[in-house]
C-alpha cells in the first residue's frame, strides 16, 4: 500500500470512530439504554453499507478505505458483544436473544440489500 492509503485509512477509520460515537450517543438519548439500540442502528448501517461497497466490486485501495478503514471502524463487534453479555448478567433474556438474534438477521439482510442496491 502506498503512503497516501495508510495516511487515508487512518483518516477515514478515525473519522469511522466518530461517527459511531456521534450515532450511539444519538439513538440513545433518543431511546434509551435499557436496550442497546445506538449499537444495533451503527452495525446494522454498517452491514448495509458495507454491502453496497461489496456490490461495487471496489478495487483494492478503494475496497480497503472504504470496507476495512471506515465501516470497520465504524461498526462495533465487541461492543455488541459486551451489552450481550451485560443483558445476560442482568437476567434479561429477552433483550439478549433479541439482540443477538435480531442483530444477525437484520445485519445479514442489510447486506444482502445493500449488494442488491450496488
Amino acid at each position: 500500500m502506498s503512503p497516501f492509503v495508510w495516511l487515508a485509512a487512518a483518516v477515514l477509520g478515525g473519522g469511522g470512530a466518530i461517527l459511531r460515537f456521534v450515532v450511539d450517543g444519538a439513538v440513545a438519548a433518543r431511546l434509551g439504554r435499557d436496550f442497546p439500540f445506538g449499537t444495533f442502528i451503527v452495525n446494522i448501517s454498517g452491514a448495509f453499507v458495507l454491502g453496497l461497497a461489496t456490490g461495487l466490486a471496489l478495487h483494492t485501495d478503494e475496497e480497503t478505505l472504504a470496507g476495512t478503514a471506515t465501516i470497520g471502524s465504524y461498526t462495533t463487534f465487541s461492543t455488541w458483544m459486551l451489552e450481550s453479555q451485560r443483558l445476560f448478567e442482568d437476567g434479561e433474556a429477552l433483550n439478549l436473544f433479541a439482540n443477538i438474534s435480531a442483530s444477525l438477521v437484520v445485519g445479514v439482510a442489510a447486506a444482502a440489500l445493500g449488494r442488491l442496491i450496488a
